[in-house]
């Protein structure tokens, strides 16, 4: 039998050889043949017309060459050339270029002004056969072709001796299962610097994400220049942690060049102190409150500093508005988050204008207040333009106090209760991002972060009675530490109907940053959030609908290498010899036990 299709598994190929370099995220359908590798010479673009967006594709195809070209990848698990490698043929056999190597890319793209917005076409097929003598990729759009450019790119390894193989014939054909496929960075709790933002953006592009949702600030600090206030800024944690309006315009420039949207995050009302607090202190509540009062019913805060934007005085409105329209005439994607997470009543019991407003009318609830802030913001938001879509965290529509009624057409960023509360959010009829802090939450695990915390002094009750550091979360409230595997194998749409389903935008790994700076970031994301990645793109069940977790691992395991390779400090996931010894380190002799 010539050749050997396989749809999405990719595990019964008919050479070693092929197995080794198969890419992650896995395809949607990949076949490979057996007659072989081929060399590959130098690639030359070469497109069938050009587009208004030519210039962002030329610049796409120059780095996955250079990647492809000084990186000279050898995949983990093999350090030797490809067994069906022949030797470039010598003498007259060399002119030949059809069928002795590749040398060029040859790429046509149907709508080459196609904008990089949510649910952009993302499909290629990309081919490559010794007859044809070049690599044929075929998108709907220049970013399906920059999808096609990365695939390749873990295609092409060295031949062990200098030079550049592919196995072949290969015939790809790729799209991605969801529109929304992304990581979530904080730089509210401690600062992340504009380098080590867009390594995460590489890291996103080498694994076919194509969202960044920018959490800009948080209670703690506010490290953006504003033009119309620009004390906010006096609540950053120093001169050297700001962004400029060049820093966020060049972020955003290097994420589309790379074909990763950025979508903005300003958190209100809740988590809004610091900023805001400097343009006018009337608009933030409880900001001189103590956190914590040790009960949570009088709890001003879920962590330190305490701060909520004021939902009834009046002059909170012009502040937030101000504030959007300059950072929407920043961030220009359709998509916007404005939070509305974790508001917490006993906030407002420091506020006159609420406490007043609750004595106005007794019969006045904290759905009402949350309401209240619905209706005077969200046309705010919706000022931008027709385009504009805004995001919230599920909180304003599911939690204790959230609004009485939320408009159908917000985004709804679900983090909590895992399954229930995805299935309660799409049987309402909202579009919704999958974060559950269950299984994508990639802080988890790694205990809390308050200090002066008695908890932890097992010593000091040995009838066990205290469980906060062993037997239990470890000090972590969404303990486990979320590995690759327990994030790949999340069925989150699990009892879903159809329709629900319809509602599933796509996913986002968040990772906040109370314990994470530059030094950890990249290690806190990968290669973990690369798990994420295949299971939002081609899903983790194989044609049979068996979960594919066990073909996964070498695969991950080669590409946190390529990570690494590529400038992306991922952190180790086996000792060196699980890498070089396919599946020797699983648990089971059987792999097929995850199903």
């Amino acid at each position: 039998m010539k050749f050997s299709t396989v749809l999405g598994a990719l595990a019964a190929l008919t050479t070693v050889s092929a197995v080794k370099v198969n890419p992650l995220p896995a395809p949607r359908n990949i076949t490979w043949g057996n007659s072989g590798a081929i060399p590959v010479k130098w690639l030359e673009l070469r497109t069938t017309e050009s587009c208004r967006q030519q210039e962002t594709l030329n610049r796409a195809w120059e780095r996955a060459w250079q990647s492809i070209h000084t990186l000279r990848w050898v995949p983990a698990a093999t350090e030797a050339p490809i067994p069906h490698f022949q030797p470039f043929p010598t003498g007259a056999g060399m002119t030949k270029r059809a069928a002795s190597a590749l040398y060029t890319v040859d790429v046509s793209v149907v709508d080459g002004d196609a904008d990089l917005q949510h649910g952009v076409d993302e499909s290629y097929t990309l081919e490559v056969t010794a007859s044809a003598g070049s690599v044929k990729i075929n998108a709907q759009t220049i970013w399906g072709a920059m999808h096609a450019f990365t695939t390749l790119q873990q295609l092409i390894i060295s031949d062990g001796q200098g030079g550049l193989i592919i196995e072949q014939p290969v015939m790809i054909q790729d799209a991605p299962l969801y529109p929304h496929r992304g990581i979530m960075i904080d730089t509210g709790r401690n600062f992340i610097s504009v380098p080590k933002i867009l390594e995460q953006i590489d890291g996103m592009a080498l694994s076919k994400m194509n969202v960044l949702h920018w959490h800009l600030d948080d209670a703690q600090s506010w490290p953006v220049q504003m033009r119309t206030y620009p004390e906010m800024t006096k609540d950053a944690y120093s001169a050297r942690e700001q962004y400029s309006r060049s820093d966020i315009l060049r972020i955003i420039a290097y994420a589309r060049s790379q074909g990763v949207r950025i979508i903005p995050e300003v958190d209100m009302p809740g988590h809004a102190v610091s900023g805001w607090q400097q343009v006018n202190p009337e608009i933030v509540a409880c900001s001189n409150s103590w956190w914590s009062n040790d009960v949570w019913e009088y709890h001003t805060a879920v962590e330190p500093n305490p701060g909520q934007l004021d939902i009834i005085y009046p002059g909170t409105y012009e502040v937030v508005k101000n504030v959007y329209s300059e950072l929407s005439d920043i961030f220009t994607d359709n998509f916007f988050h404005v939070g509305a997470d974790e508001i917490q009543p006993g906030c407002y019991n420091f506020s006159k204008y609420v406490t007043e407003w609750f004595i106005e009318d007794p019969s006045r609830t904290y759905n009402d207040l949350a309401q209240h802030w619905v209706d005077h913001a969200v046309p705010i938001f919706r000022s931008s333009g027709p385009n504009r879509r805004i995001m919230m965290w599920e909180d304003i529509a599911l939690s204790a106090e959230a609004a009485n009624n939320v408009p159908k057409d917000i985004v709804l960023q679900s983090w909590n209760n895992g399954l229930t509360n995805i299935a309660n959010l799409t049987a309402r009829g909202f579009d919704v991002v999958v974060s559950s802090s269950d299984f994508l939450y990639l802080d988890c695990g790694h205990g809390g972060f308050v200090t002066n915390d008695p908890r932890y002094d097992v010593m000091s009750d040995p009838s066990g009675a205290v469980t906060f550091n062993y037997g239990g979360n470890g000090g972590s409230w969404c303990a486990p530490y979320k590995t690759w595997q327990r994030i790949y194998d999340f069925d989150f749409t699990t009892n879903l109907t159809d329709a629900q389903k319809s509602h599933i935008l796509g996913a986002e790994a968040p990772l906040w940053s109370e314990q994470v700076d530059d030094v950890t970031i990249s290690s806190g994301f990968w290669p973990r959030a690369a798990a994420l990645a295949e299971l939002v793109w081609s899903g983790n069940r194989d044609k049979d609908g068996q979960k594919r977790t066990t073909d996964l691992t070498q695969r991950i395991i080669n590409f946190r290498e390529y990570l690494v390779a590529n400038g992306v400090m991922a952190t180790v996931l086996v000792p060196r010899y699980c890498a070089q010894h396919p599946h020797t380190c699983d648990l089971y002799y059987n792999q097929s036990v995850i199903t």
